[in-house]
């Protein structure tokens, strides 16, 4: 059973789109034993304690990033963590933290990447008037945005759409992919090759569709 921690900074929507794929049993071999969060007032907190998950505001004022991220390490091994899973957490991690928990951490960004790193990706992607856009489940390494793929969603992206259109679209599958690579990971079908990721099987199952029906359409992954 591998141990997850959380460090997210707003509503926690990805958090509980992975908290709901543990419940359901659609992802058997993880669970989800602490939530941290830079933002005293994330919703995630609260979603996190109303499930008997431990869950702490660390609050960052005063400290430097190094500083700030020892106090997080410490407490994530503390709980004896195995994979932390960045669930909107809105702060770049140190070079510190990536260390101490090399090819152990995943985050979930809005596009499909290399494309469109960093801030607003969507509305990167408009302004590039690119016709697809996505998400993209990925490790972190100590560049931005560039660390191994595990796996993207596809979304059309239509003349009218805005950056909260375009976004609202995106999140839907960010819901869908990120409990699917918890799963792949904690069922140990992932193995890196250098900069790419080998899955082992066909990752796209019937329980993913079941738990996840994917619409066609303005919906897609």
């Amino acid at each position: 059973m591998y141990r997850l921690g959380v460090l997210l900074s707003g509503r926690g929507s990805n958090f509980e789109s992975i908290l709901n794929a543990i419940k359901s049993g659609y992802i058997k071999n993880a669970e989800i034993v602490v939530v941290l969060s830079n933002k005293a007032d994330a919703r995630g907190l609260e979603k996190a304690k109303e499930s008997g998950i431990d869950a702490f505001f660390i609050n960052p004022n005063g400290l430097q990033r190094e500083e700030y991220d020892k106090k997080l390490v410490s407490l994530l091994k503390g709980y004896s963590v195995d994979y932390v899973i960045l669930a909107g957490y809105m702060r770049i991690l140190s070079d510190y933290f990536i260390e101490s928990f090399e090819n152990k951490i995943l985050n979930i960004h809005p596009a499909l990447l290399p494309s469109f790193k960093g801030l607003h990706a969507q509305r990167q992607a408009l302004e590039a008037g690119v016709r697809f856009a996505g998400a993209t489940v990925h490790f972190v390494t100590k560049e931005l945005d560039s660390g191994p793929i595990i796996v993207q969603s596809v979304v059309p992206v239509f003349d009218a759409d805005t950056e909260g259109s375009l976004s609202n679209r995106i999140l839907k599958t960010e819901h869908k992919i990120y409990p699917l690579a918890v799963k792949l990971l904690s069922e140990d079908r992932i193995k890196l090759k250098g900069n790419r990721v080998m899955i082992e099987g066909d990752f796209l199952d019937a329980d993913f569709f079941a738990l996840n029906p994917i619409g066609g359409g303005k919906d897609g992954v």
